[in-house]
């Protein structure tokens, strides 16, 4: 009778084995490959806070296209200025926020094909004396650390006269603070701004035009190639529009 029970026993264990091992093989099965976003989380509509999670277009985009890779995207949030250092000392990430092309940028890493247009725009006090953008000469111009909003007036008015700033809020608010006279920005989010803070006003005119792309570890060609091919098909099928058309409808 113990010998029976012995061996039942045994059989016992060697099924639950097997389950055990056959759940363990079919969870590492379905387990994908990570697939890292880099962005700076500050920057409506393209990626922003919405509780703990940061959406918006680029988020919804990256989305997409990890989808399409099969494979798990997890955003990472970070300083702007520290988004292509890390692309190009991690494998599987890229950066994606707003990002402009630049040849400066890509001298550093590689784009995939533009996915959006980006306008820089420029936002003033309400009762500012700056009416164009010749105005802003000898003014204190608020932007975000290494922007091309931080480029261009950089470049255009001197650096004397550019106060930078971690976040394009901290901008908002260095402007509201009478900090600086004047913040160059990207457009969409110029928008946001203006609508959630009164007595804030944005120039008739624009700044500038840029095309907004991917970012890829220098010479990674594989990872260029298969986000290159997504996003693609991603702005052929309509995807990408709708997506932009959700947070930026027309007017």
């Amino acid at each position: 009778m113990k010998k029976t029970l012995a061996i039942v026993f045994a059989l016992i264990l060697t099924v639950c084995c097997i389950a055990s091992c056959g759940s363990k093989k079919d969870d590492a099965a379905d387990e994908k490959e990570k697939l890292y976003m880099c962005t700076n989380a500050t920057f409506p509509p393209y990626e922003y806070y919405d509780g703990e999670d940061i959406v918006g277009i680029d988020a919804e985009i990256a989305q997409k296209i990890a989808d399409k890779l099969d494979m798990e995207l997890v955003i990472e949030d970070m300083e702007f200025n520290s988004i292509i250092s890390y692309v190009n000392s991690h494998d599987n990430a890229f950066g994606m926020a707003g990002m402009t092309v630049t040849p400066d940028r890509q001298e550093s890493v590689d784009f995939t094909t533009s996915y959006a247009k980006g306008i820089q725009s420029v936002i003033v006090a309400e009762d500012s004396d700056i009416k164009t953008l010749d105005d802003l000469s000898g003014k204190k111009i608020g932007v975000q650390l290494t922007t091309t909003g931080d480029i261009y007036a950089s470049d255009e008015f001197g650096s004397d006269y550019v106060v930078q700033y971690n976040k394009a809020t901290d901008c908002v608010l260095g402007l509201k603070n009478g900090d600086v006279d004047a913040v160059i920005i990207d457009n969409a989010p110029a928008q946001v701004f203006v609508e959630e803070n009164d007595g804030l006003k944005l120039l008739d005119t624009d700044y500038a035009d840029e095309d907004y792309a991917i970012a890829v570890k220098k010479g990674d060609t594989e990872l260029l190639n298969k986000l290159d091919k997504a996003i693609t098909e991603l702005i052929e099928d309509g995807t990408v529009q709708q997506i932009v058309d959700k947070y930026i409808p027309s007017k």
